[in-house]
């Protein structure tokens, strides 16, 4: 037995075998804040906002005013084919510029203002004008009647992409709350097992110290050989489960510095983690319709869903309002100005061909009329589109009020179902707290026991194998008692997730994000 024991012991020695990497003494709060700075999967979620953000400032871009300039100058030459060109080659040079405008208005018109003007020189003969200039101000107003009008038509774009930025930051708050719990769910798991192998390695001791006590009376002819063999078993026994425990720690190390992010320096193995704080005994100061209020009120996946049915329809409006006839009302006004040289003839008369001198004028005079309005001209009217595929057909509408419907449909479930977690986990909370109860006064009564039993057994009134039952039951009496702390604590952090107050709880703040104002 002795030789199965040693052998255990040689292979449990691997894996007891701690880094030496530092320790680091952590609360849970200490752990929270670390995994808000340094988990890698919250990192990716904390950027969902920014970029929705984003998209949210381009999709409010379209009210901005588009500005827009041609510049443009050419030259043609032709053949002459009449003898009133007086020339074999006709050669004109034309250059054009213009600038305009554009404003998309929250009714969801449109108004541009169009400035055109152009420069036009021949080698012609009989011109009256040349080099002619021209300048035309044009101002253009569309506002939609039926199809696309209204304040929400025109800004549906902007509205979704709040809607998707609302709907990323209530998932950026699932993924702190998801967060923070996989924390404390791992850093009571590593309390859990630390203090579980702190029970097998003082039972070790308890059955070692009775091993020991027996080898005694064995050589003092006490005892037969026969009754050094149970608490020989039991020794290896407890050595194996010590084994497991060690393993257990080790892989609850991993776990939790995992989601913290930690590691050593370079070379160097990565710290052991020791948690600074055990479980209390919590208590929730909150009845059952209070908590089922708090989580309707502030579960983050509720919210988004919140926020899909309002955008569900909007997109039933505006497929209904797709279905509408496309009725404008337009309107323009417009201002032309002409200058330039003009040619003196003759008698006044062009077909003389004798130029007899030139009043000089140039494009300022052309501009002048233009914005003087020298020139004034109007149109109103209203233009009528009638296509058939979406006055016809209703699928459109069909498929928005069906998707609608669905999304109502899932948030009622959706609710359903977060009242049912808040349900089950408001009961555990109290289902644990009892179980603390009774698994104190368990361990407590299992200490008794074995100190009773321990007495009978030097007055000769009790046998080694009731002893190391004792020893037993009260480790795991203790690790029942452990178990149970844990449980309620983690059940109330389980209640605080399904109500979605785990942030307020644990005192969480966006301030202990990391601040990324520096990312490139």
């Amino acid at each position: 037995m002795r030789r199965i024991a040693a052998a255990l012991v040689l292979l449990a020695a691997p894996v007891m075998a701690q880094p030496q990497g530092g320790e680091r003494a952590l609360t849970l709060q200490d752990c929270i804040l670390e995994a808000l700075r340094n988990n890698l999967s919250l990192a990716a979620e904390i950027l969902g906002p920014e970029v929705a953000a984003s998209t949210a400032a381009r999709a409010g871009e379209i009210f901005f005013p588009k500005l827009s300039f041609t510049l443009g100058t050419q030259t043609s030459n032709q053949a002459s084919f009449s003898w009133l060109d007086a020339t074999d080659q006709v050669t004109t040079d034309f250059a054009e510029y213009q600038g305009s405008l554009e404003q998309r208005l929250p009714t969801g018109a449109t108004f541009s203002a169009n400035l055109y003007s152009y420069k036009n020189e021949t080698n012609r003969s009989f011109q009256t004008i040349n080099p002619r200039y021209g300048s035309t101000l044009t101002f253009d107003f569309a506002q939609p009647l039926l199809r696309d009008f209204g304040f929400k038509m025109a800004r549906r774009e902007i509205i979704v992409a709040g809607n998707n930025r609302d709907v990323s930051e209530s998932r950026m708050r699932q993924a702190l709350i998801d967060t923070v719990f996989d924390v404390e769910e791992a850093y009571w798991e590593l309390v859990f097992s630390r203090e579980a192998l702190k029970v097998q390695e003082e039972s070790l001791k308890l059955a070692r110290d009775l091993l020991t006590k027996n080898e005694k009376e064995l050589e003092a002819g006490v005892i037969p050989p026969i009754e050094i063999l149970s608490a020989q078993a039991e020794v290896a026994s407890r050595e194996a489960d010590i084994i497991q425990a060690r393993a257990r720690v080790r892989n609850s190390q991993d776990t939790l510095r995992t989601l913290l992010n930690v590691a050593g320096e370079k070379g160097a193995p990565p710290p052991v983690i020791v948690p600074s704080e055990m479980p209390g005994p919590e208590t929730v100061a909150l009845d059952l319709e209070e908590a089922r209020t708090r989580a309707l009120a502030h579960r983050p996946d509720l919210a988004a869903s919140q926020v899909g049915l309002k955008t569900s329809a909007l997109d039933l409006s505006y497929a209904r309002n797709q279905t509408l006839p496309d009725l404008r009302l337009r309107a323009s006004y417009w201002s032309p100005g002409v200058s330039g040289t003009q040619i003196l003839y003759q008698d006044d008369n062009p077909l003389t061909g004798i130029i007899i001198g030139t009043i000089p004028g140039g494009p300022s005079l052309a501009f002048k009329d233009a914005f003087r309005f020298k020139y004034e001209n109007w149109f109103v009217g209203v233009t009528l589109d009638l296509p058939l595929e979406t006055v016809v057909s209703r699928a459109r509408v069909t498929e928005a009020r069906l998707a609608s419907e669905q999304a109502a449909l899932r948030h009622r479930d959706l609710e359903a179902q977060a009242l049912l977690e808040v349900d089950i986990a408001f009961r555990a909370v109290e289902t644990d707290r009892q179980r603390v109860q009774a698994y104190r006064l368990a361990r407590e009564l299992a200490e008794e026991k074995l100190a009773a039993e321990e007495k009978k057994l030097a007055a000769g009134l009790s046998t080694n194998y009731t002893v190391l039952q004792q020893q037993r039951d009260l480790a795991v009496a203790r690790t029942n008692e452990t178990q149970a702390l844990i449980d309620h604590a983690l059940s109330v952090a389980r209640l605080q997730r399904a109500m979605g107050t785990t942030l307020e709880a644990k005192d969480v703040r966006l301030a202990d994000l990391p601040d990324r104002s520096d990312r490139p």
